[in-house]
């Protein structure tokens, strides 16, 4: 069947609507996103045109098309363990500081982390995996992960914690699937234990974050990209108010912040960067720095 073609006003018209209802930019020369990830909706309603799909999802009463074209738009490639550095970053320095910081106030330790663009929560099960490999998911410790997408579709996916043959092979070893993973149909389902950690819900990221709270540790991977600079700055400011004040950020590997564009500094350990708050400094921080000069 071949592809239904988007023309020049209909990607006008497109590119501001999805805007409108999600922050994501679709510049000039995206017009294969919407040939590819909208041809199949505007088939499944009957549409001739663009511009007849982008109609019946504004008149829509129920705004199913439009939760539908947010699903389709946002999504984006993920995998477990994406990059590998941010990881190895998270269970070798970030987590252990937190946890040492932490424990100097006694009493029982409690560790917030957000992942903020969760996709189909191949981050945040990452997370959770590193979690319980440090021995933290014990009666010790209070943990809350909390995992946002603007996507249903990718939610809905997430919590249930289904995925296929493909999906589990990209970034997960072998030990790590059959120790957490469940063969169930042509896939894998993660085990409870792990899936019971996070809890999952709706967010834009460009709205008010006041009611999701503080957290310790926030990561907003490869989300950026997709806003325009005015967002992007509106985005980081957003972050910084549910950050807590010795708190770490961390961004995907080809992004990065200056200082002028947001409240964040970068610091960095060995090869891999995050950002705290501008004016926060911690000995765990100033270790992680001196650890990377010593190291060349």
């Amino acid at each position: 069947m071949n592809r239904l073609k988007v023309t020049e006003s209909e990607f006008q018209a497109l590119s501001k609507y999805i805007y409108g209802i999600s922050g994501i930019t679709l510049p000039k020369g995206k017009e294969y996103l919407i040939e590819t990830r909208l041809g199949q909706l505007a088939s499944e309603y009957g549409c001739k045109s663009y511009q007849e799909l982008l109609t019946r999802s504004r008149t829509e009463a129920t705004r199913v098309l439009e939760r539908k074209i947010i699903d389709a738009i946002s999504t984006n490639e993920t995998y477990f363990f994406r990059d590998n550095a941010p990881f190895d970053l998270l269970q070798h320095r970030l987590l252990p500081d937190i946890i040492d910081r932490k424990s100097k106030k006694g009493g029982r330790i409690s560790l917030r982390i957000w992942s903020s663009a969760s996709s189909t929560g191949q981050e945040i099960y990452s997370t959770a995996m590193i979690l319980r490999e440090l021995g933290l998911h014990t009666g010790g410790y209070n943990l809350q992960l909390v995992a946002t997408d603007i996507s249903d579709a990718a939610i809905a996916r997430a919590s249930y914690g289904l995925y296929s043959q493909f999906e589990v092979t990209r970034g997960l070893s072998p030990a790590r699937l059959n120790r957490y993973f469940t063969p169930q149909g042509d896939g894998y389902r993660i085990h409870d234990d792990i899936r019971s950690m996070v809890s999952f819900r709706k967010q834009n990221l460009l709205t008010s974050l006041a009611g999701l709270g503080k957290f310790d540790l926030i990561l907003c991977r490869n989300v950026a990209i997709y806003f325009t600079r005015e967002d992007r700055l509106r985005l980081f400011e957003n972050l910084s108010r549910q950050l807590e004040p010795d708190g770490c950020l961390l961004i995907g590997s080809t992004e990065s912040l200056s200082q002028e564009e947001s409240p964040f500094v970068p610091k960095r350990y060995l090869n891999s960067t995050f950002y705290q708050l501008q004016g926060q400094s911690s000995p765990e921080t100033s270790r992680a720095t001196t650890l990377r000069t010593a190291h060349g």
